[in-house]
């Protein structure tokens, strides 16, 4: 028999991750103007806060999954990769202890966990936050958040491999360009997790 969403998302064993939901990558500080505008464009921001409410208001942990660097670069590999090269050509990106790296306020709430990372571009390379999610009884995560070039795919594929099972909130997503990010969702996101909307996974949150 196929798993329902209210199974598959049931609160007792799911958590949401919210994926570099932060002001310097889709809020005011913006280092990706793009990116931004495909987030406003889809309500990426609004759909992904009224997941994260849901999800609180049910008693699903909320994880804030973000990035950031040290000055020093301490603990980030720095030239392994073109983007990360092209990122780190401004001394000030994503530093530790400035605004930039804050979660955007629709969705912060100091009850939410947080798992920072200083290198790579997924949120389970380098953290606590498999060892996190298993203290807590998780099965399930839910993603939301940016973006569908890298950060989205490489949760939902380490989500897998460490054996949890996912569950992709679509209209809480973006990449760019936006073709290309509705590719992803159909032809690889598609094949490593259950695709939702946040409409249909806040009903099945309220269903008793």
């Amino acid at each position: 028999m196929p798993i329902t969403l209210t199974d598959l998302a049931a609160p007792r064993h799911s958590a949401v991750l919210v994926m570099e939901m932060q002001r310097g990558v889709v809020g005011d500080l913006t280092s990706f103007p793009a990116l931004a505008e495909a987030c406003a464009e889809r309500d990426v921001v609004g759909n992904a806060a009224r997941v994260a409410a849901a999800a609180r208001a049910a008693g699903v942990p909320v994880v804030q999954c973000t990035a950031a660097f040290r000055a020093d670069r301490a603990g980030s590999h720095t030239d392994n990769a073109p983007f990360i090269r092209r990122l780190l050509r401004d001394p000030a990106h994503m530093l530790e202890g400035t605004p930039a790296i804050e979660v955007v306020p629709e969705l912060a709430d100091p009850a939410d966990l947080e798992s920072r990372r200083h290198h790579g571009f997924s949120p389970f390379t380098g953290t606590a936050l498999d060892q996190t999610l298993r203290s807590l009884g998780v099965r399930t995560v839910v993603a939301v958040g940016v973006s569908l070039n890298l950060g989205v795919p490489g949760l939902c594929l380490e989500a897998v491999n460490l054996g949890y099972r996912v569950v992709a909130v679509t209209d809480a997503m973006a990449g760019v360009p936006a073709d290309y990010a509705d590719a992803v969702l159909t032809h690889t996101i598609g094949l490593l997790a259950a695709r939702t909307t946040a409409g249909e996974l806040v009903r099945a949150w309220k269903t008793p």
